[in-house]
């Protein structure tokens, strides 16, 4: 697994209320759904290459 780093994130009420909510309906923790989301934007922006490895195992994840 990479290495994680720790920062800290402002964000307006409305907005962590609606990542709240999201994370909550998705059964991820507010940190997990924030990495999810950022995650998803990098991939679709093209700014996030994935190595082969990783793309494997989120593979076996999703057919079980």
């Amino acid at each position: 697994m990479a290495e994680k780093k720790p920062f800290a994130l402002r964000m307006d009420a409305a907005m962590m209320k609606a990542i709240e909510k999201w994370a909550a309906d998705e059964f991820r923790s507010v940190n997990g759904q924030i990495e999810y989301i950022l995650h998803r934007a990098l991939k679709e922006a093209g700014r996030l290459r994935e190595s082969s490895a990783e793309e494997g195992e989120r593979g076996k994840k999703s057919s079980q």
